[in-house]
């Protein structure tokens, strides 16, 4: 069961406990699970219960142990426990969360570079406005690429766009002019100090400057957005998804490919060395990575903050970053189905981060 899996069922007990009688409240679009917090335990958790207590007049607990009797025993979930104020706790019977990864991996390459979005039909349109600054212009700009991914009509709207701000970020918006009584939401954020220096480090450096950041802590200018080290959050994202296109190729010309399965057990399988250890180690991390991606695009957009995305980006790649070195065979090795599903796994880590650039308006290069 993968979590958009795991939600829809959530979501479906919600559906029967409104229709028993047992919740008066309008049944929500879409159930968020995440990892558990501290204090919860399972493979996944979710606060839908403390969400719905207010408008069902009930309790958080009330209505967490209402769901829990609806989600005990179906099929795949092996417990439901509740913990603090009214969190639900889900383990998954699935071999050890071994197949949930399985059919993770296979839900994003699926999905591919449109993994976390969600279809929606309907709704009002949001309208975005944004004061004639740059770091507003290109912050209302992803603020509308990302509430699109969660299926809302938006447009975008700025006091006015400077040429160069087209030229050197290729930031574009739907209309000009002062804001309207229409506007929804104004993009305000703290603005930069020296745009120039911004400027000059380019599109994909200038970018990311001036998204990483939450909108009301100040920019950080400089070259060190350029330097192409490790100690550049910016380059070890774009460093990670080139090494997995990298072993996607090297794959090729070994003659297999990436299929999601098991990757292997440590002292068990005949292919295991270092290198498979290393993969083994990272991989709880970067499937739980991968698994937050729709959540995080969801609070992103909701809170119309792409610098929540920006940073989880960092946070994929730095539990990627491990177990690539350990994906493709070595010495006399030959391909086995571990190895595939290890290619797998980057070409999933690899896909989230190209379509989360994407949305942040910077590239991810194949090669660097």
């Amino acid at each position: 069961m993968t979590p958009v899996e795991l939600s829809r069922t959530v979501l479906h007990a919600v559906r029967r406990a409104v229709d028993a009688g047992e919740l008066s409240v309008a049944v929500p679009e879409r159930v968020v699970v995440t990892p558990p917090g501290p204090g919860g335990c399972g493979d996944y958790a979710t606060n839908i219960a403390l969400q719905l207590a207010r408008p069902a007049g009930q309790t958080p607990q009330r209505v967490a142990q209402v769901l829990r009797r609806r989600l005990v025993g179906v099929g795949g979930i092996a417990d439901v426990v509740l913990t603090g104020p009214g969190f639900i706790n889900i383990s998954l019977d699935e071999g050890g969360g071994g197949a949930v990864g399985v059919g993770l991996v296979a839900e994003v390459l699926r999905a591919g570079g449109r993994y976390g979005y969600v279809e929606r039909a309907g709704g009002a349109v949001v309208r975005l406005h944004c004061a004639r600054e740059v770091r507003a212009v290109v912050v209302g700009e992803v603020v509308g690429r990302l509430l699109r991914a969660q299926g809302v009509t938006v447009r975008t709207s700025a006091e006015g766009v400077e040429p160069r701000w087209t030229d050197v970020l290729g930031v574009r918006v739907d209309g000009g002019g002062s804001a309207s009584a229409e506007v929804s939401v104004n993009v305000r954020p703290v603005p930069v100090a020296d745009p120039d220096s911004l400027l000059a480090l380019g599109r994909d450096a200038g970018r990311w400057a001036l998204l990483r950041p939450a909108g009301h802590d100040r920019v950080r200018g400089g070259e060190e957005g350029l330097v192409q080290r490790e100690v550049n959050p910016l380059f070890r994202v774009r460093y990670v998804h080139a090494r997995t296109r990298a072993l996607a190729r090297n794959a090729a010309d070994l003659g297999f490919a990436a299929e999601p399965g098991p990757l292997g057990e440590a002292g068990a399988d005949a292919d295991v060395g270092a290198g498979a250890e290393r993969v083994l180690l990272a991989a709880p991390a970067t499937l739980a990575a991968l698994g937050d991606h729709p959540r995080v695009l969801a609070a992103a957009a909701e809170h119309r903050a792409p610098d929540r995305l920006a940073r989880h980006l960092v946070a994929v790649a730095d539990a990627a970053l491990p177990l690539l070195p350990g994906v493709l065979p070595r010495g006399g090795e030959k391909p086995s189905a571990a190895h595939r599903a290890r290619l797998a796994l980057a070409e999933a880590v690899g896909t989230v981060l190209a379509g989360g650039l994407s949305l942040l308006g910077i590239d991810a290069p194949d090669h660097i």
